[in-house]
């Protein structure tokens, strides 16, 4: 799956995209940008890093954050969800994680949660990228990413 395919099919089918990032810092919405035409496709990001700025400018509740963590499929689901309500969009993707170095027993280095939230509602997953490198579960995640937004886009009827 390449950007440019990802771009003609959202553009086939009229359908708009956000992101809302933590620990791939906008990643994400910079390979979607890579190409020319992209804006077609791409409405807007939300790098959230901190925990503030999650609740800021995504709605994600202090109550999720406190009994879930940052990293969770619940916080997920609500930058997801987030996204989408604030943005110009039909399919918004969100990304949290520990990149590195570090985690914990619990929460390992290597483990990101993303949430696809869209006009049937969200869904989440969990993906064990493992201890690679802050770099390389960077990479992972945004492009475990692109191949989640292939799949949602390929999923919405067409003409949006």
């Amino acid at each position: 799956m390449t950007v440019a395919a990802l771009l003609e099919a959202a553009r086939a089918k009229g359908v708009m995209l956000a992101t809302a990032e933590s620990c791939t810092g906008g990643m994400l919405s910079a390979a979607l940008t890579d190409l020319p035409g992209s804006s077609a496709m791409f409405d807007r990001a939300f790098v959230t890093y901190t925990n503030a700025a999650k609740m800021q400018m995504l709605g994600v509740q202090a109550a999720t954050l406190q009994a879930h963590g940052a990293v969770s499929e619940e916080v997920a689901a609500e930058m997801a969800l987030g996204a989408l309500a604030r943005a110009e969009a039909d399919i918004a993707l969100s990304i949290t994680g520990i990149a590195g170095p570090g985690g914990s027993e619990h929460k390992p280095e290597g483990r990101v949660c993303f949430g696809v939230a869209g006009k049937t509602g969200v869904t989440t997953e969990t993906v064990d990228f493992g201890p690679l490198g802050r770099d390389a579960v960077r990479a992972a995640a945004r492009d475990h990413a692109l191949a989640l937004l292939q799949t949602a886009v390929g999923s919405v009827s067409g003409g949006s």
